[in-house]
């Protein structure tokens, strides 16, 4: 996922945007409101976490203008503000989860993965796909019995066509689910990690469309 983090604490937006990187997601940090509005202008992103009270604004206004004009990216809000009208004040302004500082990482890790698979329209993370058995909460597979390892970014990868299961996607689609603003990005990355997930899954699970992109095969 390419994820977008609004959050003015250095000391815990860098524990945030570590964590979610080591779960194999892009991340983009914004500080602020406007450079958050900047980043939105020129990104889609699949999943927002938005701190409440930020220098040139509060979170709510800014979440209620995201819903206003159409926009359906799912949002955590994560805050120090902890009264019961607080969490019913977010939830109303159109987030989809709430946590209150401090929280553990590894609980976010989870909540960020929940979100994302209620938006891809299967709640269930066990998924069964001819002799591959993928469970995308524990991020597991296997095939025949026999566990799969992947590495962070060929499960991003993976994940993102289990999630769209005979929609094509981009290369630049899958680039901005593995990388964020401030990465290079060589020209064959995405390539090479299909290549290991087919030597890995078995070569017709990942189809190419020339000229378009990559989808999930019939295997």
């Amino acid at each position: 996922m390419r994820v977008l983090l609004i959050e003015d604490d250095t000391v815990l937006g860098a524990a945030v945007r570590d964590q979610i990187a080591a779960d194999g997601h892009s991340v983009d940090w914004a500080t602020r409101l406007d450079a958050a509005s900047e980043y939105l202008e020129v990104a889609v992103y699949d999943l927002i976490l938005l701190d409440l009270m930020l220098p040139d604004g509060r979170g709510q206004p800014f979440l209620r203008a995201l819903r206003v004009r159409g926009d359906v990216t799912p949002v955590i809000i994560l805050t120090a503000l902890d009264q019961i009208s607080d969490r019913i004040e977010g939830l109303n302004a159109g987030a989809d989860d709430y946590m209150v500082k401090p929280f553990d990482l590894s609980e976010l890790s989870a909540r960020l993965n929940a979100v994302a698979r209620r938006y891809s329209g299967n709640p269930n993370p066990l998924i069964t796909l001819g002799d591959l058995e993928v469970d995308l909460a524990a991020r597991t597979i296997r095939r025949g019995g026999k566990a799969v390892l992947l590495t962070a970014r060929e499960w991003v990868l993976f994940e993102a066509l289990v999630q769209r299961p005979g929609q094509i996607l981009s290369k630049a689609q899958l680039e901005e689910r593995l990388y964020s603003f401030d990465t290079e990005i060589e020209s064959n990355t995405i390539e090479v990690h299909v290549s290991r997930l087919r030597k890995k899954l078995g070569r017709d699970w990942i189809e190419t469309v020339r000229g378009f992109g990559y989808r999930l095969g019939a295997a």
